[in-house]
């Protein structure tokens, strides 16, 4: 053959892959992130249904309770079951004591030097002021929760 003869061509590039389906590898990362996405919101569903089932736990405890001195009985009762959670002994603690380790872990010691103290005194008197029980029922109720509720 003859160079004048021979019919040239331009040499066309392959077209570029699509963007989809995208490849074998892709669809592992899509499903990992999808179970990751699943892991989250179950852990996060079933940890907002174990807090509210605390919450009515606590709430029906105290609830069932007669009156104030038998209300901040219960409490201390259900604080000393939660507590076990955190150290095995600390059920046995009496007064002050006690009243430290609820304090431990909280920026400002609200059971020693606060509305707690009525826990250690206040399931012993006839009376019991309205206010400083619902002071008490409120912080009890939120370290219950922080207990039972945190790993």
């Amino acid at each position: 053959m003859q160079g004048a003869e021979l019919v040239l061509r331009d040499v066309h590039l392959p077209a570029t892959p699509s963007w989809w389906p995208p490849a074998p590898g892709w669809w592992w990362v899509i499903g990992a992130l999808l179970l990751l996405g699943a892991v989250v919101l179950g852990r996060a569903w079933w940890n907002r249904r174990r807090r509210v089932a605390m919450q009515q736990l606590f709430d029906e405890a105290v609830a069932a309770a007669g009156g104030a001195p038998e209300r901040i009985a219960a409490m201390s009762e259900l604080l000393r079951r939660a507590s076990r959670r955190r150290d095995a002994r600390a059920d046995r603690l009496q007064g002050d004591d006690w009243l430290r380790f609820l304090d431990q872990g909280l920026e400002t010691p609200v059971f020693l030097a606060g509305p707690g103290r009525l826990l250690a005194e206040g399931g012993f008197r006839r009376e019991v002021d309205p206010a400083e029980y619902e002071a008490l029922a409120r912080i009890a109720r939120q370290r219950f929760l922080d207990w039972m509720t945190r790993p």
